[in-house]
C-alpha cells in the first residue's frame, strides 16, 4: 500500500493512493539529479511512499548504458542522501527500476525510440501509461521538449486523462521577466493544459514552510496578533555562505533577485501574509496567496535606490578560508555588474498589513547559511519597566526554515534578585529534537505530491505572473543604471553598508542570525 497525506491535513483524516507511473528526468546527467532528485526517489522508495509499479528513466545527451547510469546514481545517493548508508535490500531491487535514454532534446528519432521504450516499460512494470516528465534542463529547452513530447503523443489530451495521465514538472526560473514568462506560458499551453503543469519551488516542500499555515491558523494565540496592530515589521532572510560555484553562466544571466527573491522569497511572503483560506484545497490556498501578491505596493522609481539595495561580493573569508570575489569566479565577466545580494523594503496594501514594512534580504557569501522569517512585535504601550529612558527588547517570533528547522519566541523576563532587571529569554522548538527524526527533503514531498496530482505546494500561473509584475520594473531599472561600486561587500560579511543604512533610516536593524 502506498499512502501519502495532504501536506496540511492530519494523516488520520485523509489518505490517498498513488497511481503507477514512469518518472522521466530530462537532463538526468546534471547536478540536480545527483544531489536532489535521485536521493529523494530512493528515500521515497525506502519509506514505502512510491507506487510498487514505478519506473524512473533518465533522458540526456551523454551516451551511457543503463548499468552505468545506475552505478552513478548509487554513488550520488551514497553521497547526498539524508539517510546513510544505502540499504542493499532496498537498492538491489530498486536499481532494476532505473533506466537511461540517450538523445538530443530536439531529435525526433530519439523521441520515437523513447516512446517505444516507455511502452515496453509499461508492459514490463505495469505502469499503465502514466507519466511524469521532470524538466531539469536549461530553460531554453523547455518549449522544444514539450513540443516533441506532444508531437510523439507522450503528453495526453484532456479526453485521454481519465484513463491515464501525464504531468510536467518545470524547474525555476519560469521566464526571465514578466514578458518572457507570459511567452513561455503561451508556448507551453499550445501542447498541454495548466492542470498538467507543475512549477516546482523546493522551498514549498520544506517541513517548516508546510507548517506555516498550521502554525498560524491552528493557534489562536498567534492569529489574533497577526496584523498591523501588534506587528512592527517582518524580516525574511535567505542567506548562503557559498558562492556561485560552477553556476557562473547561470548567475551572469539571472542574478540573485531572479534566483531567490522572485520565487522562493515571494512564496514565503505570500504564505506568511495570506488570509485564512476557506478550506485546504489547492485552489483555495492559491487564491489567498494571489491576493497578497496583488496587494504588494509597486515600487516608484525614486525608491529604487533607497528601498531596493543590490550588492556583489568581493574577496573575504568564510570559515577562516579566503574566498574569491564574484568577478574572479569561473565563467563570470571580470567587470560584471550582476548582483549577488538583494535587500528590499516592501508594503502590502491591505487591512491586515497596513503600514507594516516587510524587509527581504538574500545573498551569497554571507557569514552563514540560514533561511528565516522573523516577526517583530510592537513595544507594549505605557512607561512601565523603563530603565534610563530605554525600553526593553521587543518580542520576536522567528521561524527557522533551514538549517535546524524550528520556531523560537523571544520574550522578556525578570532576572531573579532584588534589582529586578529585565532580560530577554528564548523559548525554542526544534523539529529534529522534539520528534526525534530528520524531516524529509523538500523534493521527496513534492515528487510524491505530483504523483498524487496535488499541486498545493507548486506555484500557480497567476502567482508567477504577479511576482514578475512586481520585480520586472526593478530589474529593468537596474539593467539601465549600472552600479559603480561593485564589489561592495566582503565575503563573510552581512552585505553592503547601504542595506544597513536602509534599516537605520527606519530606526530598525537587521536581525542577527
Amino acid at each position: 500500500m502506498y499512502l501519502s497525506t495532504h501536506p496540511l491535513e492530519e494523516s488520520r483524516q485523509t489518505k490517498r493512493t498513488l497511481d503507477p507511473c514512469i518518472f522521466v528526468i530530462f537532463g538526468a546527467t546534471g547536478d540536480l539529479t545527483a544531489r536532489k532528485l535521485m536521493p529523494a526517489i530512493y528515500n521515497l522508495k525506502r519509506e514505502g511512499q512510491l507506487p510498487t509499479n514505478f519506473v524512473s528513466i533518465g533522458f540526456a545527451r551523454r551516451e551511457k548504458t543503463d548499468d552505468l547510469f545506475r552505478n552513478e546514481m548509487e554513488t550520488a545517493i551514497h553521497t547526498h542522501s539524508r539517510v546513510k548508508p544505502i540499504d542493499p535490500s532496498i537498492w538491489s531491487p530498486f536499481k532494476k527500476q532505473l533506466f537511461y535514454h540517450c538523445s538530443e532534446f530536439d531529435h525526433d528519432e530519439g523521441y520515437l525510440l523513447f516512446a517505444k521504450k516507455l511502452t515496453e516499460l509499461d508492459t514490463q512494470f505495469g505502469t499503465k501509461g502514466n507519466r511524469i516528465y521532470y524538466l531539469s534542463t536549461q530553460p531554453s529547452y523547455f518549449p522544444i521538449i514539450i513540443e516533441k513530447l506532444k508531437k510523439h503523443h507522450l503528453i495526453y489530451d484532456k479526453n485521454q486523462e481519465n484513463k491515464k495521465w501525464s504531468r510536467v514538472i518545470i524547474e525555476k526560473p519560469f521566464g526571465h521577466d514578466l514578458l518572457s514568462a507570459k511567452n513561455l506560458q503561451t508556448n507551453l499551453l499550445k501542447h498541454l493544459s495548466e492542470t498538467q503543469l507543475y512549477r516546482i519551488d523546493h522551498y514549498l516542500g520544506k517541513e517548516t514552510v508546510q507548517n506555516l499555515l498550521v502554525f498560524r491558523f491552528a493557534n489562536s494565540i498567534f492569529e489574533n496578533l497577526w496584523n498591523h496592530r501588534y506587528i512592527d515589521h517582518v524580516q525574511l532572510t535567505v542567506a548562503e555562505s557559498i558562492g556561485i560555484g560552477t553556476r557562473g553562466h547561470f548567475y551572469e544571466e539571472q542574478g540573485l533577485v531572479r534566483d531567490i527573491m522572485q520565487n522562493h522569497m515571494t512564496q514565503l511572503l505570500s504564505l506568511i501574509a495570506m488570509e485564512p483560506p476557506v478550506n485546504l484545497s489547492p485552489n483555495a490556498i492559491h487564491d489567498e496567496k494571489v491576493k497578497v501578491l496583488e496587494a504588494i505596493r509597486p515600487f516608484k522609481e525614486h525608491y529604487f535606490e533607497t528601498d531596493a539595495i543590490r550588492g556583489q561580493y568581493g574577496k573575504g573569508f568564510i570559515d577562516g578560508e579566503e574566498t574569491l570575489s564574484y568577478r574572479e569566479e569561473k565563467n563570470v565577466n571580470q567587470n560584471s555588474t550582476r548582483e549577488t545580494y538583494g535587500a528590499l523594503k516592501i508594503y502590502i496594501d491591505n487591512w491586515r498589513w497596513d503600514s507594516v514594512p516587510f524587509y527581504l534580504r538574500g545573498g551569497k557569501r554571507l557569514p552563514k547559511r540560514a533561511t528565516e522569517i522573523a516577526i517583530t512585535f510592537k513595544h507594549p504601550p505605557g512607561f512601565l519597566f523603563l530603565n534610563a529612558n530605554r525600553q526593553h527588547e521587543t518580542n520576536v517570533l522567528a521561524i527557522r526554515i533551514q538549517p535546524n528547522e524550528g520556531i523560537s519566541l523571544k520574550i522578556n523576563c525578570k532576572v531573579p534578585g532584588p534589582s529586578s532587571p529585565i532580560q530577554p529569554v528564548k523559548m525554542d522548538f526544534r523539529y529534529g529534537a522534539f520528534f526525534g527524526l530528520m524531516p524529509p527533503e523538500a523534493y521527496e514531498r513534492l515528487i510524491c505530491d505530483c504523483i498524487a496530482g496535488d499541486n498545493t505546494l507548486f506555484a500557480r500561473q497567476d502567482e508567477v505572473f504577479l511576482s514578475w509584475k512586481f520585480f520586472s520594473p526593478l530589474l529593468e531599472y537596474w539593467e539601465n543604471h549600472i552600479p559603480k561600486n561593485f564589489p561592495n561587500y566582503a565575503s563573510g560579511s552581512w552585505g553592503p553598508k547601504n542595506a544597513e543604512e536602509m534599516m537605520a533610516r527606519d530606526r530598525r536593524k537587521w536581525r542577527l542570525i
